[in-house]
């Protein structure tokens, strides 16, 4: 590797650090954002502001850190600087690729796995590529990487999965049982002592073992800071408890949204501290190595036992890289994606789950289930009753908008945020990088547990989200390693063509991955469409539901037709994109039907036969869309297996249902849409009409299987289409009949 190449080597590197940065911020925003923004403590913008302020704060105290990359996973004494860049170029464009991926499905990992794994992947593959190169050198491939430190790290990234979950459960379960839900009663007698002892511990992680790590702080001031520690701790304690009793006293604020905001100020600051290293240490450890080398005489030979030795950071470099993430912050998309998943795995109520159940989560859930059955026999009954009594969540309001209404409320927030700051700054005082977000998913996850959140209902599905993002973190350090080893020497043995190919390469499914978050934030903007703002009267909640329903039959009207044509061509990527389109109707239908629940549920005793008649929606809905997932996913198979396509006769059979069909949608959908008063017995004779050219038409297919011009599977999917469609519009004209019932008109559809 030639000096120009080195040159532009590290311009690339500057760059990288910049894209790193980016994508970064993006996955770990959640880390920070998920308390305040599930328990709605304060606007949105006042909480960005806050999270902003806590990073530009935490950036100044990561100087420490920034020692793992340089010498952390490898000896740097090993190499020469073009092997170095070679390792933290591969690393940067492995990191990059990797984040992007994972905050595209909206899955947070560790980039702090990530970034240790890659360096670990490329260094081995350089050091592989030395030792072939010189076999009489007597150095083995634990000679070149710094064992210790790197089985330290990972041992401590694992361990902190169980520590922070079961450090916010306890602490949960310790809080629920002072406060219980209806908290603001006991907030006023004790809440100051719990809020000072929440601001005593946040600042001794963050302040006074940070300190040591801080970029503006000279030796003595850290010594002092620890010499004085516990003067320090009562001082903050007695401040805060008395700021804290004059706001409930005299001003009346609920403290634990201040005591949220703080916390996210404190999570920010230490996700700041210690993931920085994340991603600008690799940059600053090559442009380090490169100035080392150029001062040196030979700059392409030398060895860079420099990175040994410990460099001061720049407080200015440090404040740059945190605007830059402050400004990601606030403009990322994909970092909303990322946070809206740990919100949804952590809700308290039930709702859409994200996640489908798999056989994993169903044992787990029945071995925690017998697990705590057992345990709760083997309690005396007046301990079980006033525990349970305590961890009984407060009944919903009548009138609650479920857009504003928070997933969990402040005091999980305050726990969750106080255990991950503690978890995170201690960690980042002993120099270990660790996951950030393994520390703030867990203890969300702990605290969700401990909360009952993961009821019957929806356990399964939130222990399946668990295992996939879990199942991610191991993924995530198998994929770094693998491809940085892969990249590493792609490098070493292409040079600039290698390094070309591997740009191409980044920019190529950087590209593919943004037009494919364009299109989940297209699909979930529609899904927000179906959402019931806001339940004050039965029948304005009946008149939105009927909005939703309209665009629901909209959709699948549109899909059907797709649909019947691409089977009469045969045309199969068009039915396997209708196929995918198939959970996001279902998605529809099932937020559809808990609005129905919702409304229902909060009903008052009302009128019982205009209950019912709403209740009715949820059969027909359902029925309506399973003939649409059976239609569809036949067609699909039916040419993907590729089985003979359908006769002419048949497709003009089909054709005409198709026209009947389709009509009769429209029908309904354009009623429910406008809220208007039509005959319906024109939807009633279509459906009649339809039904007997079906049967019609079913007698001719008898007649084709006969004469054996109809194969089974054949005859099998036009007796299933034309069964459907009947079907389906017989639903159609069920809806129309509770449409007009509903709005008091009294036209009957039979």
């Amino acid at each position: 590797m030639g000096l120009q190449l080195c040159y532009i080597i590290v311009g690339m590197l500057i760059l990288f650090a910049v894209f790193d940065l980016i994508v970064g911020v993006t996955n770990d925003a959640v880390n920070f954002l998920t308390s305040s923004i599930g328990s709605k403590a304060a606007p949105f913008s006042v909480i960005m502001i806050i999270a902003s302020l806590g990073i530009l704060a935490g950036v100044t105290f990561s100087g420490g850190m920034m020692e793992v990359a340089r010498k952390g996973i490898f000896h740097p004494q090993f190499f020469n600087m073009p092997e170095l860049l070679t390792i933290f170029l591969a690393v940067m464009i492995t990191d990059i690729l990797l984040l992007d991926l994972f905050n595209t499905h909206g899955l947070p990992t560790s980039t702090t796995v990530s970034i240790v794994f890659g360096l670990l992947g490329a260094a081995v593959a350089l050091s592989v590529i030395k030792l072939v190169a010189a076999t009489d050198s007597g150095m083995a491939l634990w000679d070149y990487i710094n064992t210790a430190k790197a089985m330290a790290i990972v041992g401590g990234i694992l361990l902190s999965i169980v520590v922070a979950f079961f450090s916010g459960a306890i602490m949960q379960f310790i809080s629920r049982m002072i406060f219980t839900f209806d908290y603001q009663p006991r907030l006023k007698k004790y809440g100051a002592l719990w809020g000072g002892m929440a601001m005593t511990a946040i600042t001794f992680f963050i302040l006074i073992k940070g300190s040591k790590g801080a970029t503006f702080m000279d030796a003595q001031t850290v010594a002092w800071i620890k010499g004085n520690s516990l003067i320090i701790m009562a001082g903050i304690f007695g401040v805060s408890a008395i700021i804290l009793q004059i706001l409930i006293s005299l001003f009346k604020i609920n403290i634990l949204k201040p005591i949220v905001l703080i916390g996210t100020f404190a999570l920010a600051m230490a996700f700041a501290a210690n993931d920085l290293v994340n991603f600008i240490g690799v940059p600053l450890a090559g442009v380090n190595a490169f100035q080392n080398a150029l001062a040196s005489g030979d700059p392409l030979t030398v060895s860079m036992a420099a990175l040994s030795k410990k460099v001061q950071s720049q407080t200015s470099i440090m404040l740059l890289a945190g605007f830059i993430m402050v400004i990601t912050l606030w403009l990322s998309k994909k970092a909303k994606t990322v946070t809206e998943t740990e919100i949804s795995l952590g809700q308290q109520d039930e709702g859409t789950e994200k996640f489908e159940s798999i056989w994993l989560s169903r044992k787990i859930v029945n071995m925690f289930d017998s697990l705590f059955g057992s345990i709760k026999n083997m309690t005396p009954e007046p301990i079980s009753n006033t525990i349970a009594k305590r961890m009984t969540p407060v009944a919903e309001s009548r009138g609650v908008s479920f857009s504003k209404k928070p997933s969990f409320d402040l005091v999980r927030a305050s726990v969750n945020l106080m255990v991950a700051s503690a978890v995170v700054s201690f960690a980042t005082s002993l120099k270990l990088p660790l996951s950030t977000t393994y520390v703030t998913f867990m203890v969300a996850m702990g605290t969700s547990f401990s909360d009952q959140a993961w009821g019957r209902e929806s356990a399964v599905f939130r222990v399946t989200g668990v295992l996939t993002v879990v199942g991610g973190w191991f993924l995530t350090a198998l994929i770094a390693f693998v491809v940085a080893f892969i990249f590493a020497n792609v490098l070493a043995f292409f040079k600039l063509p290698g390094f070309i190919g591997l740009a191409a390469l980044a920019v190529f499914l950087i590209w593919k991955n943004h037009h494919k978050h364009k299109k989940q934030e297209k699909d979930k903007q529609e899904m927000q469409i179906y959402n019931l703002h806001k339940v004050e009267h039965f029948t304005e909640s009946v008149s939105e539901t009927f909005d939703h329903l309209a665009f629901l039959l909209k959709g699948i009207r549109e899909s059907f037709d797709i649909t019947f044509d691409a089977l009469f061509t045969q045309n199969l990527e068009t039915l396997r994109q209708e196929r995918m389109h198939v959970k996001h109707f279902q998605n529809s239908t099932n937020i559809i039907i808990a609005n129905i629940f919702k409304v229902l549920r909060l009903l008052s005793k009302e009128d019982q036969h205009v209950s019912y008649n709403y209740y009715q929606i949820i059969r027909r809905l359902q029925k309506f869309t399973d003939g649409h997932r059976d239609t569809v996913i036949r067609a699909s198979m039916h040419v993907s297996n590729r089985h003979k396509g359908l006769l002419d006769v048949q497709i003009t059979e089909l054709m005409e249902i198709k026209k009947i069909f389709l009509n009769i949608i429209l029908i309904v959908e354009t009623a429910f849409r406008n809220k208007e008063i039509i005959d319906c017995q024109n939807a009633v004779e279509q459906f009649h009409y339809l039904r007997e050219i079906v049967d019609d038409f079913n007698e001719n297919q008898i007649e084709r299987i006969r004469d054996d011009s109809s194969k089974t599977r054949l005859s099998i999917l036009f007796y299933a289409i034309s069964g459907n469609c009947v079907m389906m519009a017989k639903q159609n004209v069920k809806l129309l009949d509770i449409f007009n019932e509903s709005f008091k008109l009294n036209q009957k559809c039979s």
